[in-house]
């Protein structure tokens, strides 16, 4: 039940944002252990011209960058695994939308489960409710 929002410094593009999405989804799953059929992920486009990085734009600099922000239930994953998935999606991201800037980053949010959740139901509510049955 992760929840990924995503911006990228690209004009917006529907190709670009599926393979964005599809990448995104199997590296949550791969390296997360997170349900695909529960990951929900939102892309936003900025223009380059609009994104600064040190000064100059983006489009200045002739390189992309992203933002990626996103919140799993606390306690769910390792630092180790956590470190892997940064690592990793620096890594493919890169590899769709050409040369990055170094200061892109990838921000994950560890949410308490009494403060989390999806379908009218927190996470902790929901994790209780599966040992009952």
């Amino acid at each position: 039940m992760p929840i990924l929002t995503v911006l990228l410094s690209t004009t917006p593009d529907t190709v670009v944002s599926a393979k964005v999405a599809s990448t995104l989804s199997h590296l949550t799953a791969a390296i997360l252990h997170k349900k695909p059929e529960l990951t929900s992920i939102a892309i936003s486009h900025v223009d380059p011209a609009h994104w600064f990085v040190g000064g100059p734009s983006l489009a200045a600099q002739r390189k992309t960058s992203f933002f990626l922000d996103i919140r799993i239930t606390d306690e769910t994953n390792t630092a180790d695994e956590k470190a892997a998935y940064i690592d990793a999606v620096f890594k493919e991201i890169g590899a769709l939308l050409g040369e990055l800037h170094h200061e892109s980053y990838v921000h994950v949010h560890d949410v308490r489960a009494a403060a989390y959740g999806f379908g009218g139901l927190t996470q902790q509510h929901r994790a209780v409710a599966a040992r009952l049955v």
